[in-house]
């Protein structure tokens, strides 16, 4: 299976694509400057306890205060405590862990009460990025994550994932991560760590336990509530979890970008460092590997799969309901029981996928095509199960109900991805007018005129729908050529399978969108609104 990923990185966002075969199986979409990512660490104030939720409420800048539960806070929260308190209290130097004796683990069911009160200061990690009304959800128990391991602090075990299946690489990790282990931090080592060498292990173990050492240093110099540690970049932190040696390729637009993940890449997997590749033409990423297509099919509430079936999915905030519909089959068996089966197999595949690549989570309920016989039943569950085996979401799958209902439990960490699908006209915004659209070229030329004469723009790039882009380029003397000719040759006109019909947006050299509204278009669009407003007001009147 080629495996590749495509990383999309403009003005506000970065979009991460993996493919499989060219198909698009999971895309992330993270906001270059997004506060209150998993994993960020925060000195926050403690508003308000709840001790009939056991919980407490807790200022970390957020609009809405974050959660934090007793069970949230960690067996270690004694030691956790004595430390942070001690390095609050005398902010010129930094306290060692390895030189403070650990406290015994505070109990499993106590009340948080006990242990916390308004006013405390603590150092909070994300464990849940806001979701709908909800602020995060909080943590005291203190991990930096690297690609072979993950720190903790106040502990002192050393855990080997489940799915290094050798017992003797099992025995070489613990021992190996015991010998150059400081004292007082817990270690996990990840899958990725399997077979490496001491050197390359130590390395990370010592780069993370200095990022530990200076959020420390930039908590005491700091004010709750404040941001203490983030990744130092969010695309570098994205491929950290989702990276694999089977990779055949990285497609990167962005040099910058392009130049920390190659260093990542070398540092995790020299042999690799070359499948990083920048990309530079002047083609939406996106378009270039048949993604932009592929978000729009796969995105909408109606999702079509092989032979004519299809999926309707649609979405609350704690729950997701999926139904099967063997549509028009065109390859339908006349057997009604063997027909159920193949549409409910096919659909598990296309379900599975849809999990991922919205990254839905909470509960799922799949309504499949009603089977009769036990066998189909567990083939179908059997199926299911192996299908969702490559989710890195931690997850649960029940077996069908009597009613047909499959239930499904998936890790929700981040909100659901939701791409609108459907495009609302950019002529009339949904009102059901817009200007004849055989104009819609004099307009394009209008802006091009009002670039180069007014703003003195000579180089950018103007991106339109690829039906508009193909008209005013064919032929050998198109509009294209004439606009060349009569406003220089510094610019191009550029599909995007992104916009809609009428729809275009102007880049600079820099790739910065340039704002190509002039004062009649403002004039025009208010005085508009004046007229509705003006409309409504008599209709009200009347």
């Amino acid at each position: 299976m080629k495996s590749e990923l495509v990383v999309d990185v403009n003005q506000e966002e970065i979009n991460i694509a993996l493919l499989e075969d060219s198909r698009l199986v999971s895309l992330q979409k993270e906001n270059r400057n997004i506060a209150y990512a998993v994993g960020d660490l925060y000195l926050a104030k403690v508003k308000k306890i709840m001790p009939g939720l056991n919980a407490a409420f807790v200022d970390v800048g957020y609009e809405k205060d974050a959660f934090l539960h007793y069970l949230d806070l960690g067996p270690q929260f004694s030691s956790y405590h004595a430390f942070i308190k001690e390095a609050l209290s005398d902010k010129k130097r930094v306290p060692s862990i390895s030189k403070m004796k650990l406290l015994p683990d505070i109990p499993k069911q106590g009340e948080v009460q006990s242990v916390i009160e308004p006013g405390q200061l603590l150092l909070v990690q994300i464990a849940k990025e806001p979701i709908s009304t909800k602020g995060p959800r909080l943590t005291t128990e203190i991990s930096f994550t690297g690609r072979y391991m993950v720190l903790m602090p106040f502990g002192d075990k050393i855990s080997v994932s489940q799915k290094i299946k050798s017992t003797e690489e099992k025995i070489r990790l613990r021992q190996l991560i015991g010998s150059i282990k400081p004292k007082g931090f817990s270690v996990i080592v990840r899958t990725s760590a399997e077979n490496k060498r001491v050197a390359e292990l130590n390395n990370e173990l010592r780069t993370l336990v200095k990022n530990w050492e200076e959020s420390i240093a930039k908590m005491q110099r700091s004010q709750a509530p404040a941001l203490i540690y983030e990744e130092d970049s969010r695309a570098v932190g994205i491929i950290r979890d989702i990276f694999s040696p089977s990779f055949e390729s990285i497609h990167v637009n962005h040099a910058e970008t392009f130049t920390q993940i190659q260093n990542y890449v070398s540092l995790i997997s020299p042999e690799n460092k070359d499948i990083v590749k920048l990309y530079t033409k002047d083609i939406p990423i996106f378009d270039t590997f048949g993604i932009t297509r592929q978000i729009k099919s796969s995105f909408g509430k109606t999702v079509s799969f092989k032979s004519g079936a299809y999926l309707i999915i649609e979405s609350t905030e704690a729950l997701h309901v999926i139904d099967v519909n063997s549509g028009n089959r065109s390859k339908a068996s006349p057997d009604q029981e063997s027909n159920a089966l193949d549409v409910n197999l096919k659909a598990a595949d296309e379900i599975a996928r849809q999990l991922r690549l919205r990254d839905m989570g909470g509960i799922i309920v799949v309504d499949f095509i009603d089977m009769s016989k036990p066998e189909h039943r567990q083939q179908l569950f059997d199926h299911m199960r192996e299908v969702m085996a490559n989710d890195r979401a931690r997850h649960n799958i029940l077996p069908l109900s009597k009613f047909g209902l499959m239930q499904i439990t998936r890790q929700r960490v981040r909100p659901a991805l939701d791409i609108p699908t459907d495009e609302t006209c950019p002529s009339c915004f949904g009102k059901g007018q817009v200007k004849a659209s055989i104009l819609f070229t004099d307009t394009l030329e209008q802006k091009l005129e009002y670039l180069v004469d007014s703003l003195k723009i000579k180089k950018f790039n103007m991106y339109i729908h690829p039906f508009v882009e193909a008209y005013v380029k064919k032929g050998v003397f198109s509009i294209y050529g004439k606009w060349k000719r009569k406003y220089g040759r510094g610019f191009k006109v550029i599909a995007d399978e992104s916009l809609a019909y009428l729809q275009y947006k102007v880049l600079d050299a820099d790739g910065k969108e340039i704002d190509v509204k002039e004062e009649r278009d403002i004039e025009t669009n208010q005085s508009k609104k004046r007229l509705r407003s003006k409309a409504s007001d008599n209709s009200a009147v009347n």
